[in-house]
């Protein structure tokens, strides 16, 4: 649709309440459109606008023909693959956004944080605003003008989501935006992190990527305070120095409903040379425990070929045994490359009597020591497994394909396998 049917379709559509114009010929015309028409707008989606500027998005909460402001109960807006002369022309944007749009509660974009660090620095004078458009300092007096009338002394934002910042933004996003419920975030020291979110009481969805080596150690002060409120975890960077110490972090998480790791030391010496686990033994002393929401469970390989020892390997093991056995809701399990055979898990796992993995839908176990036989096991137990993934497992081979897709036909599973 070109930009000026886009236009007129604004017009005629004053209570909209949601628009979504991803990947549209949207243009700063249609914008300024939506803002002066649209007054009831609460969610916009512009993703991925070839044709918008940063520059457009002034338009969208300010009306300089009138003189007035746009769209006051929009909540939500996604400008995701926005294009840019410079970073700065977009987080000076972003900034305006923010202080023009009070009922704003997600912006998402990967820049937000820098905008919200521009407004809490007050250095504006590279920001450029286009003719007839309020000041970003104008903007910043008068909001902190409503903010006394509210009892509030420093500015606030009612931001639930932010992604892709620096560990150095956290305080200045910690304080700024205290509701924050969904937060990725790349860390440079772990163990200085725990303190700058314990006012986060809202946090419930956190990533956490680290741009060095880091012991998972260094996470426990944050679970321990914030694990219980969790209900996402994404870990990646971490390795074990101390074997229990990811047991120790998933006891903090009891709520969790979907967690995700990639551990550094978590790649294979060579194909098919493991440590013998079965001669290890499994008394290792970790405690059953289950988490009775989490429904999605999902353990990724790092890039870095660093060896798990033998000990690591086996808590890892038995936590792996613990979770799958004692979690009731898991729908969705990926496991890849796994530094041990994973036979000996799942017949502990669905040994009877026993109720495990009763709703599972979803099962990856690419690239792993798993046997025919531990496939068939599964397709015997009482699940809901619907898709089965077993790429680049090396002891499963074309004629265990064959059998099991003949298996499926005969007792009718609808079940999906993929394997090469």
């Amino acid at each position: 649709m070109p930009a000026n049917a886009l236009v007129d379709l604004m017009k005629a559509l004053p209570c909209l309440k949601e628009l979504n114009l991803s990947e549209t010929q949207c243009n700063t015309e249609v914008l300024s459109a939506v803002g002066s028409c649209c007054r009831h707008l609460r969610q916009l989606d512009i993703t991925a606008c070839k044709r918008l500027a940063p520059d457009a998005l002034f338009y969208l909460a300010y009306d300089p023909m009138t003189g007035s402001f746009c769209c006051p109960k929009l909540e939500g807006l996604k400008l995701w693959k926005m294009e840019a002369r410079t970073p700065g022309d977009l987080i000076g944007a972003l900034a305006f956004l923010l202080l023009a749009l009070p009922a704003l509660r997600l912006l998402a974009n990967g820049l937000l944080a820098e905008a919200v660090r521009l407004i809490h620095s007050g250095q504006f004078n590279s920001v450029p605003v286009p003719s007839g458009f309020p000041s970003l300092q104008e903007l910043v007096r008068s909001r902190k003008s409503t903010h006394m009338n509210e009892g509030n002394t420093r500015l606030t934002w009612a931001l639930t989501e932010m992604y892709d910042f620096n560990e150095s933004s956290l305080p200045v996003i910690s304080t700024a935006c205290p509701y924050l419920q969904d937060v990725t975030v790349f860390l440079e020291d772990p163990s200085r992190f725990a303190r700058h979110f314990l006012s986060c009481r809202h946090l419930a969805h956190l990533t956490l990527i680290c741009t060095e080596r880091r012991d998972l150690r260094d996470l426990l002060p944050l679970t321990a305070s914030l694990g219980a409120q969790l209900e996402t975890l994404s870990i990646q960077g971490f390795f074990f120095e101390e074997e229990l110490s990811f047991q120790t972090l998933l006891s903090h998480c009891r709520n969790l409903m979907l967690f995700s790791a990639s551990f550094l030391p978590f790649r294979r010496r060579s194909r098919g040379r493991q440590p013998n686990m079965e001669a290890i033994g499994w008394d290792l002393r970790v405690t059953p425990y289950e988490l009775p929401q989490l429904y999605g469970f999902y353990l990724l390989p790092s890039d870095i070929d660093t060896p798990m020892t033998a000990q690591q390997a086996e808590i890892l093991r038995s936590i792996l045994v613990s979770l799958l056995k004692h979690s009731p809701c898991l729908e969705d399990v990926t496991l890849v490359s796994v530094p041990f055979s994973l036979d000996a898990v799942f017949e502990k796992v669905l040994e009877l009597p026993g109720t495990a993995l009763l709703n599972l839908h979803e099962l990856s176990l690419i690239d792993n020591e798993v046997s025919p036989s531990t496939i068939h096991l599964l397709l015997s137990a009482d699940n809901q497994l619907a898709r089965l993934k077993l790429s680049g497992c090396p002891n499963i081979h074309a004629s265990d394909y064959d059998a099991l897709l003949q298996r499926v036909s005969r007792e009718h599973f609808e079940l999906n396998i993929v394997w090469d």
